[in-house]
């Protein structure tokens, strides 16, 4: 069986869409544990109206996304968890695919699949933004997921309960980053497997609202997951000091790309640039040369040449 853990507050607009996936999925051995994260608004109601034995609320007051997900863990009876959020949906076979993928892999810690972002006030059946087929490779991932986070989410992600309980619970302090310093964990326990075909399991809505757009662009948001990551003891003596440095490195110059992309496409161009510049210098590659050298000649671009540093809408 599988638990699906869903932390919502404040998300009654999508939250309803994001439980009819769940009731969609040609796999009917699942349970849904939503936590209501301390909502002001009518999560909880639109949560309730799905009547369906397998889907259980949980409230407690607001103590952020991290303590919701442990908690959902605590709660949750099956043998492999998917961490999906409250504005997402799943495809209807998500379940299905995820589960065989995982069950053909059995060293797998988790099995992921594809991802697609669409628009905010999308509906199911709504054309995406883009696409991602898949994260990454079946196998070890921790040295790529070490320099960026390939996973949109845990929506797509399925991962097993053994795993989990090794692993421990997500660290409540952290606000920002904190899954991507969750799965760095699991990655130091076993690989990952990969779904057999591209199409999405999961659509992830790109919301003005989100953690992502209000706080990737600034350095300091990255600091907490950060510390907790390469704070990991088990990292290095996995690694060898000279190849920990060198991975750091590399990852404080992506966090630097990152930033700098998201400052453009908020509006501070200079800021931004400053921060590409300073990405590049530390970890040069040819592409991230050319991004560059565009951002720099934005002003003279059409918008829909302005890839990667579009600005936002409004």
């Amino acid at each position: 069986a599988i638990s699906i853990l869903t932390p919502a507050h404040d998300v009654a607009r999508f939250v309803g869409a994001t439980v009819d996936s769940v009731l969609a999925q040609d796999f009917s051995e699942w349970e849904l544990v939503v936590v209501d994260d301390g909502s002001r608004d009518n999560t909880a109601e639109v949560v309730a109206q799905r009547r369906d034995p397998r889907i259980r609320l949980l409230r407690q007051a607001n103590a952020g996304v991290s303590a919701a997900r442990t908690r959902a863990m605590a709660d949750a009876r099956g043998d492999a968890i998917l961490f999906l959020d409250a504005d997402d949906w799943l495809a209807p076979d998500a379940l299905s695919r995820l589960a065989a993928a995982l069950a053909a892999a059995p060293e797998a810690v988790g099995a992921h699949g594809g991802f697609a972002f669409v628009a905010e006030d999308a509906r199911p059946g709504d054309r995406a933004l883009r696409t991602k087929p898949v994260a990454g490779p079946s196998g070890d991932l921790l040295e790529r997921l070490l320099v960026e986070n390939l996973f949109a989410n845990g929506g797509h992600l399925l991962l097993r309960r053994d795993a989990l309980r090794q692993a421990g619970p997500f660290l409540p302090h952290l606000r920002y980053g904190e899954d991507w310093e969750y799965w760095i964990r699991l990655s130091l326990l076993g690989p990952w497997t990969a779904v057999a075909d591209t199409a999405p399991v999961l659509f992830v809505r790109q919301r003005a609202g989100s953690a992502f757009h209000r706080m990737a662009r600034d350095p300091a948001a990255f600091a907490p997951a950060m510390l907790a990551i390469w704070g990991n003891p088990a990292l290095e003596a996995r690694l060898g000091p000279a190849r920990f440095t060198a991975i750091r490195r590399r990852a404080e110059a992506e966090n630097d790309w990152v930033v700098g992309r998201e400052l453009i496409r908020h509006g501070q161009r200079a800021a931004g640039l400053e921060k590409l510049r300073a990405s590049l210098a530390q970890a040069p590659t040819p592409k991230r040369a050319v991004l560059l050298a565009a951002a720099h000649a934005m002003p003279l671009l059409p918008r829909a040449l302005h890839g990667p540093f579009v600005a936002y809408p409004g």
